[in-house]
């Protein structure tokens, strides 16, 4: 038998079972069950025979324009039924699909295509929106694409040839194509499979975007195990409440939803009938547990797009009280997870690492970046193969899952203080006004010439909350020290999201007197002492309207500033107020008192005033 006489199959040579490349195991479900539903998206479906028949013809079509192993070809399609054909009749040419969301910048497709080396982009409709490049188009309306043979080209695909080329969403820097190979594919298939018992009485639903390569984790478990794929549309994806009853009415039984979505959706109300067994979320942090009410299981999943989706999984169950986020899980299969120190050892239990990742996810590397490749995928010191440096922070637990930290470029550093904002973002959770939060430092126009920031906290909040700015930052300090505790609170409706569904930090709204929470006890400056002081904070600190009994330190101000501060104070008034006085007399009414002494004003706290020191003495000795 030659080469092009082989099925396209492979099997792996290590002591686990053979993996089945996604072409044949669809192939094997379309001429086992041929009239099963494979996908479907409203009215609209096929079976797996028209499923496997399309793309065998699509497979044919491309393999005469030059598609082969390692060739790239663009997909730039919506989430559709039309979607699924194209990718799976791209692998079965023995090609890579580089999914292309078509809501992208034209300048992101056009730097795709470039950068992939695709000769031929499949698309329909949105080929008008697609950049002008030397690709050829290939619509999925072309009359050739419903001509010819029908079975599937007798070819070889090997366990090291690509099954897709995907590039990262990341909003800054040049995008970089992961290139995933269908042993990486095979490996995940087989573990999702035997991890949620998937069989083919299974509906799975397809939410996430192209570009996300959660999509590719919604599709081919499914597919390759004869489950039918039912895909929502665009509007029941982005509610949480739509989302939810769609989930039920289409009796879906596997479920992933991106976690921002996903938090949202647990705190609703659910049908004890619903169909659903599993709800896989994954993307960013997850804050909340599941209520021991609803009636599926909630599976927390972690994994870079450099291993393959996911690397980590685990249930989350039910917690009342918890002083920590809901873990990730443990390694999957054929997986390795390490957590190591900046001497590239093993962290001990309960302290933080760096996360490593080896095993049979691992990608080939990064498209045309050797360079980069080396840096990011390293030899693996503990055995054989490679480890991907993530540049995620984790510890392990006493029950061997591991506790997400936060990204260790992420980490903010604000006078000496290294702060973890996810310990914020929980501390702020547990609140029970609040649904959901998440905690940046911002620089204001002032600080941002000093290379000062100040931590901004943005929160969705219930319909009926109440609580002030004071009432927020008090609750918080029952659990933080005072140099964690935001200096604003942002209200927003919703996080702002990008076409992956994933939290976008650069639209978070700047903070505002409309959207900042007010304070209960919040009076503007009253004397023309008062407006005099406060106009010279808030030039200071770059913020507006500043309630005179508001703290300058709990504001975000420092012993740098302080001094700075005095200086003013003296220039405007002639007197030299010391440094101490500052500290006992932290808002804009006591400092009036100091200058003007016929004002009256309430004696600090004890414990406020050397609350307040105590902050400043740490900032001084730890520079």
């Amino acid at each position: 038998m030659t080469t092009s006489e082989q099925e396209s199959t492979f099997s792996e040579t290590s002591s686990d079972p053979p993996l089945m490349c996604i072409p044949k195991a669809v192939a094997a479900q379309a001429a086992g069950r041929p009239d099963a539903v494979a996908v479907a998206m409203g009215s609209l479906s096929l079976t797996y025979h028209e499923l496997d028949c399309q793309a065998n013809r699509m497979a044919r079509y491309l393999r005469a324009r030059g598609a082969g192993a390692d060739v790239p070809i663009g997909l730039c399609l919506p989430r559709s039924i039309e979607m699924v054909i194209a990718a799976l009749g791209i692998m079965k040419a023995g090609a890579a699909y580089v999914p292309m969301d078509p809501s992208y910048p034209a300048d992101r497709l056009a730097f795709m295509l470039e950068d992939a080396g695709a000769h031929l982009v499949v698309t329909d409709s949105a080929a008008q929106r697609l950049p002008q490049t030397a690709c050829e188009v290939l619509e999925m309306s072309a009359p050739e694409l419903s001509a010819g043979p029908d079975h599937m080209p007798r070819i070889d695909i090997l366990p090291t040839d690509l099954a897709y080329l995907i590039y990262t969403s990341g909003s800054t820097g040049r995008p970089k194509g992961v290139e995933i190979t269908h042993a990486n594919l095979a490996s995940l298939v087989c573990w999702h499979r035997d991890a949620f018992s998937v069989t083919a009485s299974d509906r799975a639903s397809h939410v996430a975007g192209l570009g996300f390569d959660a999509a590719v984790w919604e599709l081919w478990p499914y597919l390759a195990a004869g489950a039918s794929v039912h895909l929502a549309d665009e509007i029941a994806r982005n509610s949480p409440e739509l989302l939810r009853d769609w989930l039920v009415s289409e009796q879906i039984t596997v479920s992933f939803v991106p976690t921002p979505l996903a938090e949202r959706m647990l705190a609703l109300e659910w049908p004890a009938e619903t169909s659903l067994r599993f709800l896989l979320t994954g993307g960013d942090a997850l804050h909340h547990y599941p209520s021991a009410d609803l009636p599926f299981q909630l599976i927390n999943n972690y994994g870079p797009t450099e291993c393959t989706v996911v690397a980590t999984s685990g249930p989350v169950l039910p917690a009342v009280h918890s002083d920590s986020m809901p873990p990730i899980g443990t390694a999957i299969a054929r997986t390795h997870v390490y957590l190591l120190d900046e001497r590239f050892e093993e962290a001990p239990e309960g302290v933080t690492g760096e996360i490593f990742i080896g095993g049979a996810g691992v990608a080939r590397g990064y498209h045309n970046r050797p360079d980069l490749t080396g840096e990011r995928f390293i030899p693996n010191p503990f055995g054989s193969g490679r480890l991907y440096r993530t540049g995620d922070l984790a510890r392990r637990l006493p029950t061997g899952e591991i506790a997400f930290v936060g990204r260790a470029d992420d980490q903010i550093k604000i006078r000496g203080y290294r702060i973890e904002p996810q310990e914020i973002v929980h501390a702020l959770n547990r609140h029970p006004e609040i649904q959901d939060s998440l905690v940046v430092a911002r620089a204001s126009s002032t600080s941002d010439r000093d290379g000062e920031k100040r931590l901004v906290a943005y929160l969705v909040t219930a319909s009926n909350c109440t609580r002030s700015h004071t009432e927020v930052r008090d609750a918080l300090r029952a659990h933080l020290p005072e140099y964690m505790l935001p200096s604003a609170f942002v209200r927003v409706e919703a996080f702002p999201t990008t076409q992956n569904g994933k939290i976008d930090v650069a639209q978070l709204p700047a903070p505002s007197p409309a959207n900042t929470l007010a304070d209960s006890a919040f009076e503007l400056p009253a004397t023309p002492t008062e407006q005099r002081i406060g106009a010279i904070i808030g030039s200071l600190l770059g913020l507006k309207n500043i309630g005179r009994n508001e703290n300058f330190f709990l504001l975000g101000g420092h012993s740098l500033l302080a001094a700075q501060l005095i200086a003013r104070l003296r220039d405007a008034f002639g007197v030299q107020i010391p440094l101490r006085t500052l500290f006992a007399s932290p808002t804009i009414q006591m400092l009036a008192s100091c200058i003007d002494p016929s004002s009256k004003t309430p004696v600090p706290a004890r414990e406020e005033i050397h609350s307040c020191m105590a902050t400043e003495a740490c900032v001084v000795t730890n520079p």
